[in-house]
């Protein structure tokens, strides 16, 4: 079992271990998945904001009050 301390600012070191399993590098973004009383922890995939952007805008054609309503109950 790994471990690692908790500082007054609740801030913490990924042990080593872990860092080499998820290749961890610094400014990598990391999720929290809470289980039970149990977190999983996991190296997040990057954001393509290119493509969230291009995404976006195909959505709006389905943000009408009308739309709204026809899907409440799904």
């Amino acid at each position: 079992m790994l471990t690692s301390k908790l500082t007054s600012k609740a801030q913490t070191t990924v042990p080593k271990e872990v860092r080499r399993i998820l290749a961890l590098a610094p400014g990598d973004v990391m999720a929290y998945e809470i289980q039970e009383g149990r977190v999983v922890l996991r190296k997040a995939a990057p954001i393509d904001l290119d493509y969230v952007r291009a995404l976006q805008s195909t959505l709006l054609e389905w943000n009408s009050p009308e739309d709204a309503d026809a899907y409440n109950d799904l």
